[in-house]
């Protein structure tokens, strides 16, 4: 059984909450998250510290997800299951980095219920 991987026994990050912007901010290319307001540069750089690492753990924790999903439509005890080609072309990746999420995948539900998938 492969081991898990390092970033799934480390803690999870407490980021910055990610506030949505008003639909009048989203339309002005020079506003970001209230940024442009702080004129403190201390005040400006833990901010922007905090969104970036934010946006890191989140985009992290939706790649878990892309692969969780990726392992599930290449279940091949699912009646409809997808080829990593056509998980590749849905997901706008290589084929490739298909088989790599798709196994990724598994080994994150392996890890969540200590079975998993069939291998294939």
């Amino acid at each position: 059984m492969a081991e898990p991987t390092p970033r799934r026994n480390e803690p999870r990050l407490r980021p910055a909450p990610l506030l949505f912007e008003p639909a009048e901010a989203a339309g002005d290319p020079e506003h970001f998250f209230d940024l442009e307001s702080l004129d403190d540069p201390r005040a400006l750089l833990a901010r922007a510290t905090e969104l970036t690492l934010a946006f890191r753990a989140a985009a992290d924790r939706a790649v878990e997800f892309q692969a969780i999903a990726a392992a599930q439509l290449a279940d091949p005890r699912r009646f409809d299951r997808l080829t990593t080609a056509d998980i590749a072309e849905r997901a706008e990746w290589t084929e490739d980095y298909a088989k790599k999420m798709v196994e990724f995948g598994r080994e994150l539900l392996r890890g969540a219920d200590g079975r998993g998938p069939e291998p294939v």
